[in-house]
């Protein structure tokens, strides 16, 4: 009979345990407040259902309610386990007899569990378990059957008792650890997962936002990846790019250097870089720098590949741009030494021709002064292009340079019948430049204006602010126009549309232009004329 009521507490009491611990794996709440207050208050309700189902000897009633109070000392400290067992207490007082055992029986064990609770409080939740089991046993064995003299002629009666109590501790702390351990592996799961889903967000990010191209190959060469970034810049979609292989995408000549790459790749099990072309969707050549390193997997042997590629056609252009900057840098330095050894025999040739004409009035002299002389521009042209000058800077009225270039020029338009139509914003237009510079620039594109008008005209020029610290000079012609595909030329060397044109005005005019942080654009159209527009930053 008492092993069956000891089966039916122990019972009992394993349910009690369990069942908050899977109410709170299945909901999974936030942290109570005051965690450990409403847990204590739990344990003395389930020490109150063990006091209801005891077993009686004679006048004395016995339950495992210590239990409960033993791990809620362990497991949530003095706080809770008083509480339980203030609980637990106040039912045995009110379900039996025996008053004074059992009041002074707890306030011994509250008091030795409290003192032992700070020596013990770094130690694991178990270990606590034995201590305050082995405390109560001493407490139990010193009190009930030598004080109280409690059945003290059956040991083995308090030995059956103790055993089952030690089962309730053992049953209701492998519950508690079972699930503790439980839910501590799935907290980490859930934490794992939540580092791997910002992760992949952010690998997500960069790939789905960055301009390079990014591509996962297989061993045998199969791509099982293509970053969103292929539709941006070669306009295939990715189920389109599964179906093209490698022979189609990548330009016929460099298919060699492609393969030969990726094979050196899984052979010397190191990275290697490569320049390659592929064929956009609409059929240019995009030219792309490539970074291929190897992804290494069981028995050191190359598992995939990761292909970066960039889109280089800028840096091949600016490249090419510096290259044509150092060779017209080169050819400005022979131009410069070219002209300055013609010139010195051209002064000496031009000065005995016109001796020659004034004491032989001979025709052909005319004709030759006429080619000197234009030999002699040639080679000034050459001078200001490719010797270094040193510029003197200083703050000018733009609007001022301007009235004196058209003052200059108004002999020659005249002479052309034509009329400047002169107009502007504001009285100033203040920058930072060298003057002659800048009135060679507008003679220049003036003269221009002026023979490209053969019968006459309006040329209108305009002085205004553009953006913020910027002013715009426009230049329009009713000229003769120039074709919209020869524009991007302009300003090449020695490429000109004029009959007698050495082709190098408007390239000095670009060149001092740019040293002055300037921009120069052209709008023509045939039979229509020409705008020219100078930007110069304006001086505070």
């Amino acid at each position: 009979m008492i092993l069956f009521d000891y089966i039916i507490n122990l019972s009992i009491f394993s349910l009690l345990v369990s069942t908050p611990l899977v109410i709170r794996s299945l909901i999974i709440p936030k942290p109570l407040k005051q965690f450990r207050f409403w847990v204590g208050l739990y344990a003395g309700i389930v020490a109150t259902f063990l006091i209801a189902l005891p077993y009686h000897l004679q006048d004395y009633t016995y339950d495992i309610r210590y239990s409960a109070i033993i791990l809620s000392f362990a497991y949530l400290g003095p706080v809770a386990g008083i509480i339980t067992g203030s609980f637990a207490l106040i039912s045995r007082l009110f379900a039996s007899g025996q008053w004074y055992p059992a009041i002074i029986g707890w306030i011994i064990i509250a008091v030795i569990f409290s003192i032992l609770h700070k020596f013990i409080s770094r130690y694991t939740p178990v270990k606590r378990c034995f201590v305050l089991f082995g405390a109560y046993i001493f407490i139990y064995i010193i009190l009930v059957p030598i004080i109280f003299n409690v059945f003290g002629d059956r040991p083995l009666f308090h030995f059956q008792y103790l055993v089952f109590v030690m089962l309730g501790v053992i049953i209701g702390g492998l519950q508690i650890e079972s699930y503790e351990k439980l839910y501590r592996i799935i907290t980490e799961k859930n934490s794992m997962k939540k580092i791997l889903q910002a992760s992949e967000a952010k690998y997500r990010l960069i790939t789905e936002n960055t301009s390079d191209l990014i591509v996962v190959m297989g061993k045998k060469g199969l791509i099982s990846y293509f970053s969103p970034s292929h539709e941006l810049v070669l306009g295939y979609k990715e189920s389109e790019l599964k179906n093209i292989g490698p022979d189609v995408m990548v330009h016929p000549d460099d298919i060699d250097l492609y393969k030969n790459t990726i094979k050196m790749l899984f052979e010397n099990k190191e990275s290697q870089t490569m320049e390659f072309r592929l064929r956009h969707q609409q059929g240019h050549w995009i030219e792309f720098e490539s970074s291929c390193k190897p992804v290494m997997g069981e028995n050191s042997k190359v598992e995939h590949t990761v292909i970066v590629s960039r889109d280089i056609s800028e840096r091949k252009k600016a490249e090419e741009y510096l290259l044509q900057s150092e060779k017209l840098s080169i050819v400005g330095e022979l131009a410069a030494g070219v002209a300055h050894e013609i010139r010195n025999p051209l002064t000496t040739i031009k000065g005995f021709v016109q001796l020659y004409k004034s004491d032989h009035a001979i025709a052909f002299t005319d004709l030759l002064l006429s080619e000197l002389e234009r030999i002699e521009t040639i080679t000034s042209e050459l001078l200001s292009l490719g010797k270094p000058q040193a510029h003197l800077m200083s703050r000018a009225n733009l609007r001022d340079m301007i009235e004196n270039t058209l003052n200059l020029l108004l002999p020659q338009a005249n002479m052309n019948n034509i009329q400047f139509k002169w107009s502007y914003d504001h009285t100033a237009f203040f920058i930072t430049c060298e003057q002659n510079q800048i009135k060679q620039v507008f003679i220049n594109i003036l003269k221009n204006a002026i023979e490209a008008m053969n019968e006459g005209g309006d040329i209108e020029i305009n002085l205004r602010k553009g953006a913020e610290g910027e002013c715009i000079i426009s230049f329009q012609d009713y000229g003769n126009g120039i074709p919209e595909e020869l524009l991007p030329r302009l300003g090449e060397p020695f490429y000109t549309l004029k009959e007698k044109g050495t082709g190098l005005g408007l390239m000095i005019c670009h060149k001092i232009i740019k040293q002055h942080h300037g921009v120069i654009t052209y709008k023509s159209k045939e039979s229509e004329g020409t705008l020219v527009e100078i930007m110069f930053p304006l001086t505070s």
